[in-house]
């Protein structure tokens, strides 16, 4: 029982708040970059395609 009481008492490793906002924070920057990124990942996708057709 005491080591249940030691684990929870524990203050290593990441909490649920620190996951939270940095899951907060990579929605904002996909909100905001979104088309930005839309583009990128079309561009991406059409090269990758006519490469693949090269081979």
């Amino acid at each position: 029982m005491r080591n249940f009481k030691q684990f929870l008492k524990e203050e290593d490793g990441m909490g649920t708040v620190e996951v939270v906002l940095i899951i907060v924070v990579l929605i904002a920057l996909v909100a905001l970059f979104k088309k930005s990124i839309t583009a990128l990942a079309g561009t991406l996708l059409k090269k990758v395609t006519s490469n693949a057709n090269q081979i």
